[in-house]
């Protein structure tokens, strides 16, 4: 475990290594291991995550974690770094995710416009252990599957199918060149294909329709969906609190009396984020001029994160562009990796989701920015939708899911191959199911962990000593 006052880096020159090698390091049966360290509080450390967040959109977080075990688990990620820290590794490192759960696999517009899989949530990424991310997805399989009325015996077929997956991936990754792995990527067509390919056409049809569902998710329906019209004439954010509410509406109680002067600082931070985009990017975001600006919850682990999504209108057609400013702390990970070398956070995740995903946001960036309280805060900028496709994990039945959790195997190997040592990864795997077995055994004991913390979560809310609103 590395100290927090420790710097977490990825360098080329890295030592290299044989899977014989690595495994004198870290057997491979012994990624079965877990046991709940002494004194472990996993509820003090989600509470004390909600002390930098804003206080009254914390009742909103935990009733959304009250909702199942794997919405807790969701909104875990710093339990499960803690548990992850003191277990075993090989000391490869790649730029992780950080907090790799099943659901923060999906779909989107690459800038190509070809719906991409990948993963696509990095408030967490920073260089680590590989294999935190490997037990992070894990785990989450399993919880996904026994909420959906799987036994233990088919919740650990699915969890096999998912690491046989990243297994092959990660070999087939090691036989190729640098370039071939940094071009390589699932879009979203090619999935659909190999899946009717393997169990006929009928499987392509409801993933076609979410395709076409995807391809309509952009600014203009975010325009549609979240404004309305204006004694201005332009569109403005409509207000639906507490999970869409308007800057002017929020600002007497945060203290701002002169919103026009939020406005203009508002203005000058959006040409500080134009400078983290690349020029031609800079030249596209510049035809777009800001309209309005709304706090806008989002997620199960983010909620009390400050994010909001800003409204831009072209200069000359008025077409829109709906970013959304998400707030970056610290990495979950870094107590125990070791801290970002970036000083900002909001570009620690910029630079950890370009290096990490296959194809990015155009308008991905960030900036630091003063709030009302006068204190600095981190942000990342992206756009609110573009062809994002999500996946309804508790309709899936054991096939579905099973293929599900393939997919987001061979899409964190991919992933993993681009920052890490694939070859001395792959060669550790090798080509028997050693690795496989013993994840999918921490896999099942994590789950059990998990489900009683979140017994222990409930019981706290119904004896009023949190405060949960479900349901929003």
């Amino acid at each position: 475990m590395k100290s927090a006052s420790a710097t977490s880096t990825l360098t080329q020159d890295s030592p290299r290594f044989t899977g014989k090698e690595l495994r004198k390091k870290a057997a491979r049966e012994s990624h079965a291991e877990w046991d709940p360290a002494p004194g472990r509080d996993p509820l003090k450390i989600l509470l004390a995550q909600g002390k930098s967040r804003v206080q009254d959109l914390l009742p909103i977080r935990y009733g959304r974690m009250s909702a199942s075990p794997f919405a807790f688990y969701r909104g875990g990620a710093a339990i499960m770094a803690a548990d992850l820290a003191p277990t075993p590794v090989t000391g490869v490192m790649v730029q992780a995710c950080g907090d790799a759960h099943i659901s923060n696999f999906g779909g989107y517009a690459a800038p190509d416009r070809s719906l991409v899989f990948d993963l696509n949530d990095f408030d967490e990424t920073l260089p680590a252990p590989w294999e935190w991310d490997v037990k992070r997805m894990a785990a989450s399989a399993v919880i996904a599957a026994r909420e959906n009325g799987a036994s233990k015996k088919v919740a650990r077929n699915i969890v096999l199918a998912g690491m046989a997956q990243y297994r092959k991936v990660m070999r087939d990754m090691a036989a190729m060149s640098y370039l071939d792995v940094w071009y390589s990527r699932l879009d979203v067509e090619q999935m659909i294909e190999i899946l009717e390919g393997a169990h006929g056409s009928d499987w392509g049809v409801s993933l076609r329709k979410d395709t076409k569902k995807a391809s309509r998710k952009d600014s203009s329906r975010a325009q549609r969906k979240l404004t309305e019209g204006s004694a201005e004439g332009e569109p403005r954010f409509a207000s639906r609190p507490p999970l869409l509410v308007p800057a002017s509406e929020l600002a007497p109680a945060l203290g701002v009396k002169d919103i026009d002067a939020i406005w203009t600082y508002l203005e000058n931070l959006m040409g500080q984020y134009a400078d983290t985009l690349a020029a031609d990017r800079k030249y596209l975001f510049e035809h777009y001029e800001f309209v309005d600006m709304a706090r806008k919850v989002v997620g199960v682990g983010s909620v009390g994160t400050r994010a909001w999504v800003l409204l831009f209108l072209s200069r000359r057609r008025k077409d829109p562009l709906v970013l959304q400013v998400k707030e970056a702390q610290d990495s979950v990970l870094a107590p125990y990796a070791g801290a970002s070398k970036y000083r900002l956070q909001g570009r620690r995740v910029v630079e950890g989701q370009r290096l990490t995903q296959a194809a990015s946001d155009l308008f991905l960036g960030w900036i630091r920015a003063k709030g009302p309280d006068g204190t600095e805060r981190d942000f990342y900028i992206r756009q609110l939708w573009d062809g994002k496709m999500s996946i309804d994990i508790g309709g899936l039945g054991e096939a579905s899911l099973t293929e599900y959790v393939r997919a987001c195997g061979g899409t964190l190997a991919l992933a993993h191959a681009r920052t890490g040592d694939r070859v001395g990864i792959a060669d550790y795997l090798g080509k028997n199911d050693s690795f496989d077995q013993a994840i999918a055994e921490f896999s099942l004991r994590y789950a059990k962990q998990n489900n009683e913390d979140f017994k222990a979560f409930t019981a706290e809310i119904e004896a009023g000593k949190i405060e949960a609103r479900p349901g929003i």
